[in-house]
């Protein structure tokens, strides 16, 4: 089975899975290069994401766009997912169970798709990944995995970056953001691969 064949797969049971919540809404699996370096993982989809049954489709999604290209990447160069493949009611942040809830479906995501570096999007994404991270001290910097239970996937780094919505609201300077994505590129290119354990 290859890697598009798995994840056909595993969208097929999460549509069959009843128990997962926010089922009214529709499921944004995701989308892009299933053979990236580079996975991009949201909290979890908007309404405009909800309606087009794409992730990262709305305002955040065309300024996320928007720094992907400044970098000579492309949108299908990358893969962009969310925790919760289902838009919570008013856009409201997820719940813990719900989180709870999807984490498998996003361990076996990432466990096929196999990327180098996971881009975490706001600080639902990367606590997932990072408990104790903090988004303001800890964003913008590469961590390698040790006891998580994603820790055997081979030399992932995670990469914790705001969400774009943040940068939407004014709530972070975008010279800062931009900077956060070179470092990123850098990374990717290999040119820089001191990152410490978290």
């Amino acid at each position: 089975m290859n890697k598009r064949e798995a994840l056909d797969e595993l969208r097929r049971n999460m549509q069959l899975d009843k128990s997962l919540p926010l089922a009214p809404a529709n499921l944004v699996f995701g989308e892009g290069n299933v053979d990236c370096q580079v996975m991009f993982v949201g909290e979890a989809p908007g309404a405009e994401e909800d309606r087009l049954i794409r992730p990262f489709v709305g305002r955040s999604g065309k300024l996320l766009d928007k720094m992907i290209e400044a970098l000579g990447w492309k949108r299908s160069d990358v893969y962009i997912t969310n925790i919760v493949k289902r838009r919570p009611p008013d856009n409201r942040d997820p719940l813990p169970e719900e989180i709870e809830a999807y984490k498998p479906y996003l361990a076996r995501q990432i466990e096929v798709i196999n990327p180098k570096i996971i881009a975490t999007l706001g600080r639902f994404s990367m606590n997932y990944f990072l408990p104790l991270a903090k988004i303001t001290r800890d964003q913008g910097k590469p961590y390698k995995l040790i006891g998580h239970s994603m820790s055997n996937q081979k030399g992932l780094m995670i990469f914790p970056l705001f969400h774009p919505a943040a940068i939407l609201r004014g709530a972070v300077p975008m010279p800062e953001y931009e900077q956060s994505f070179r470092k990123l590129a850098t990374i990717v290119a290999g040119a820089n691969q001191e990152f410490g354990p978290f």
